[in-house]
């Protein structure tokens, strides 16, 4: 009998410093199917790079900046900030598109992928980084990435509808890494996530989201800015990118974790039990810049989701990010869903001691662990509610969203059971 061995495949890892353009090497990642299947991933930084005096970790949590080898078996050997440095779910169904591979690898999604990652790391074979790309698609080129998008999600519906129908039932709700189709876009001299709209949505999703981002800044979070362009007959919404700041000499790239990689949990069943803000919380307070700021803020985001029945709040959409110290990022892919249930509704992170219930009571609960007093928190929650339950629909529609559309989506906002 012939014995089966450890299959192993590497790639350097790349950091672009703060206030740097160019990336330089930062360490080696290493990733093992052992002989029983399971997959080891082993991360050590390079001797050059911890002597470096501007040298930082990739991230402040699960690998800080030593010369030790690290080692996980959680999420297939992926370190929390490799994998948020992957693909998202989009950009996977492009790469095994292109690349043609009977089983594609983490190594493949991570090789295959462009420059336009989140975050600053990179990634490759050679052990000198190539040079930073400086061009990107621009909004003109928006119809056609739009029609490459259609016509991809037309490809996959027609191999195989009933996986397609599938797939999508498993991501209602908590649709990881984000499954709309997507490209960066350069507009106004800044770097823009496009996002588009698919034949089959319900309602203008581009126009939903721009308006729940408006809302929430009129709430008092801290979100993203975004706008909506018209291509053809479709529209597209251009989220700015906060990771990339543009300069003379080109981009500068700041270091972005995702929550599930600071809750040290997974995107599989078994790791959901760590989906937690009250646990964010907790795990911000040790790298920080301002964890008071910064769990106030969590917990404002935590309420808006809530009042406007975002079931799609797990831990990829929460991140944070270092320009110099870590912060909380900007807030991001905010959805409304109104779900049936006017009696009980749920977050994908667990709020309170009443588990994901997105109830005032819940959200209460253990306010004082998001360092608030409960004044103060009943305070944020019924000025919040207030403007939700009143601007809403002002804002829905003067972003652009058609009456009946608003009908569809209202009775996602402020909903029956939250103040039981």
């Amino acid at each position: 009998m012939i014995s089966k061995k450890s299959i192993k495949n590497e790639c350097y890892v790349y950091m672009t410093l703060p206030e740097q353009v160019a990336p330089v090497t930062a360490g080696k990642f290493i990733l093992e199917t052992t002989p029983s299947g399971e997959n080891v991933g082993r991360f050590v930084y390079g001797k050059s790079y911890l002597a470096r005096f501007n040298a930082v970790p990739i991230d402040p949590v699960e690998l800080k900046l030593t010369d030790k080898v690290y080692e996980t078996t959680i999420m297939k050997g992926v370190f929390g900030a490799i994998r948020d440095a992957s693909p998202d779910y989009w950009g996977r169904r492009l790469i095994e598109r292109h690349i043609s591979k009977p089983n594609v690898s983490e190594l493949d999604y991570l090789l295959n992928s462009p420059d336009d990652r989140i975050g600053a790391l990179g990634f490759g074979l050679n052990q000198t980084p190539p040079a930073p790309k400086r061009t990107f698609n621009k909004v003109i080129d928006l119809e056609r990435l739009q029609q490459t998008a259609d016509e991809l999600i037309r490809e996959e519906a027609a191999q195989d509808s009933l996986h397609i129908q599938v797939e999508e039932l498993m991501l209602l709700g908590t649709s990881m890494g984000g499954a709309r189709p997507k490209a960066v876009v350069f507009s106004d001299n800044s770097l823009y996530v496009a996002k588009f709209n698919c034949a089959t949505d319900r309602w203008n999703n581009a126009i939903v989201e721009h308006a729940m981002l408006l809302l929430a800044s009129v709430c008092g979070l801290n979100a993203a800015e975004s706008k909506v362009v018209q291509v053809g007959d479709r529209d597209v919404l251009l989220v700015k990118r906060f990771d990339r700041e543009s300069t003379v000499a080109g981009y500068l790239r700041h270091r972005m974790i995702s929550a599930l990689t600071v809750l040290r949990a997974s995107d599989e069943t078994s790791g959901r039990d760590k989906w937690s803000y009250v646990s964010l919380a907790e795990e911000l307070r040790k790298f920080s810049a301002v964890p008071k700021e910064d769990a106030k803020e969590l917990f404002r985001r935590m309420v808006f989701n809530a009042l406007i029945s975002n079931t799609d709040d797990h831990p990829r959409n929460h991140a944070f990010i270092a320009k110099d110290r870590w912060r909380l990022s900007p807030a991001y892919d905010l959805t409304p869903n109104p779900v049936i249930s006017l009696e009980h509704r749920d977050l994908a992170m667990q709020c309170g001691q009443q588990g994901r219930f997105a109830s005032k009571s819940n959200l209460l609960s253990e306010c004082r662990r998001l360092m608030l007093e409960p004044d103060e928190a009943m305070a944020i929650i019924d000025t919040m509610a207030d403007v939700v339950k009143n601007s809403w629909y002002k804002l829905a529609r003067k972003a652009g969203l058609s009456e009946r559309e608003c009908e569809l989506i209202q009775g996602a906002f402020v909903y029956q059971g939250f103040f039981s």
